[in-house]
């Protein structure tokens, strides 16, 4: 059984071939001017549309032949009422165009859904895919702690924790752009934050798994004026969110006694952050499948579709 999954998600095109034996994922970020934080939708729908394609030729190119049985596609941020965003829709007229001239079953999933397949599969823990479990997803426009259930052979993400305002992500970049570093700012951050000796560390309030990072903000400007260095405010600023996301876990911990502590999205692919949650048993992907990806996609639909 052969698979394709497309994810189209405001910062990256992806798209991901998936059988028994053979996977590959093909993506691409979508360019930012420098200095800015991140696309309107209408650049990115406008940057799918010319990435789709680049993408999918070079991965139909590389695919062993035989029949494609399924194709499946993120069609909205999470599965839940309400959730929209144009971008993905970019990816579902592509689909439901593949899908229609293969005469094959085409898949919808929401990104969310995505992410937390794409960590499992990433992580060889499939098997908690068919069973309860905690997910953090960690990205540039959410930070959210779920309650992660089997839907059939899908899976059901309940929110139950996690930012109030602003992500981990968006705070991240809004460092990265303080210290004039290129968007995305997490892997620039990261290798920056290596180099610090410090240690301090604002005491993030988290009460319920629930927590404020907007505040947050004005401290690592306060902290980097003091400073003056990109290292110590690198660390400064990842400190303070690994400190956060380690308290709502706790937190989790003890309502939700056993459960397994998944981590997804770009944030999680954070050195920091995997160090920082050693004490929990965590479970981490590598990083090409934490970030933005259509893998989880094709994960989701071969379960999806299989007999």
């Amino acid at each position: 059984m052969s698979v394709i999954g497309i994810d189209t998600s405001n910062y990256t095109t992806s798209i991901a071939f998936l059988d028994g034996s053979q996977a590959e994922n093909c993506s691409k970020l979508l360019p930012v001017r420098e200095g800015e934080l991140g696309l309107r939708q209408s650049d990115a729908v406008f940057s799918h549309i010319k990435s789709l394609p680049e993408l999918s030729g070079r991965l139909f190119s590389r695919m062993p032949h035989g029949a494609i049985s399924a194709v499946g596609v993120s069609t909205r941020p999470r599965a839940v009422e309400g959730s929209y965003m144009p971008c993905f829709m970019v990816g579902y007229s592509h689909g439901k165009l593949l899908s229609d001239a293969l005469n094959v079953p085409l898949v919808t999933v929401s990104h969310q859904q995505g992410h937390v397949a794409a960590a499992l599969w990433g992580a060889r823990r499939m098997d908690l895919m068919d069973q309860p479990h905690l997910a953090w997803h960690l990205s540039g426009g959410t930070t959210e702690l779920l309650l992660v259930e089997p839907e059939g052979k899908n899976v059901r993400c309940i929110k139950i924790g996690g930012t109030s305002d602003i992500s981990a992500g968006q705070l991240i970049d809004r460092t990265g752009q303080l210290l004039a570093l290129p968007f995305p700012s997490g892997k620039h951050l990261d290798a920056l934050s290596a180099q610090a000796v410090k240690k301090d560390v604002f005491p993030v309030k988290c009460q319920n798994m629930s927590f404020s990072l907007s505040g947050i903000q004005n401290k690592v400007q306060q902290f980097h004026a003091k400073e003056n260095s990109p290292a110590e405010t690198a660390a400064y600023a990842l400190r303070c969110v690994c400190t956060a996301v380690l308290r709502a876990t706790e937190q989790a911990q003890k309502e939700y006694p056993g459960l397994p502590v998944v981590f997804s999205g770009g944030v999680a692919s954070n050195s920091m952050l995997r160090s920082s949650m050693a004490g929990f048993a965590p479970v981490f992907a590598p990083a090409e499948y934490s970030t933005d990806n259509a893998m989880g996609v094709a994960v989701l639909t071969m379960r999806l579709t299989e007999g």
